[in-house]
């Protein structure tokens, strides 16, 4: 082989290392956006159903309210760290 066949080699592995750690960073960003987003409802849903249980009616307001409102805050964690970060 030649020395500018070798360069070559040499950059095309290199090349391959990038994309397979930009693929990984972009993975863990996704996930920690996912488990972030489902923490947020859970945690919303949780002190709906525990304010619910303290107030006894028939209707679980609380935990509808906090539940949507959980979604909602969900939805605009994500949108803002879609637009936050390029």
């Amino acid at each position: 082989m030649n020395p500018q066949q070798l360069k070559r080699n040499q950059s095309k592995k290199k090349s391959r290392k990038n994309s397979n750690s930009d693929g990984l960073k972009t993975y863990a960003r996704y996930t920690g956006l996912a488990l972030q987003m489902v923490a947020i409802i859970v945690i919303m849903t949780f002190a709906g159903v525990k304010l619910d249980e303290k107030r006894v009616s028939e209707t679980p307001v609380f935990t509808l309210i906090l539940s949507l409102l959980g979604v909602f805050a969900a939805i605009y964690f994500a949108i803002k760290d879609f637009i936050g970060k390029k």
